[in-house]
């Protein structure tokens, strides 16, 4: 019998999701550049926001 826990759903749930996003990546037409374009968007976003809380926590740490 299988036990159902919060982490199992959570794995089943991003194992079919890069499933999906494979199949998606890999169809025909501009598929494969508008997923990539998207991850790029994406990757910088958070670089960008993460460099700019690293920056925001170390001025809150640093005497002016």
């Amino acid at each position: 019998m299988d036990t159902v826990t919060p982490l199992n759903v959570i794995v089943d749930n991003l194992v079919e999701m890069t499933e999906l996003f494979t199949k998606v990546a890999m169809g025909d037409g501009l598929a494969p550049l508008l997923v990539l374009m998207g991850t790029l968007l994406i990757v910088f976003s958070v670089a960008v926001f993460g460099a700019l809380t690293l920056g925001a926590v170390g001025s809150l740490f640093t005497s002016s």
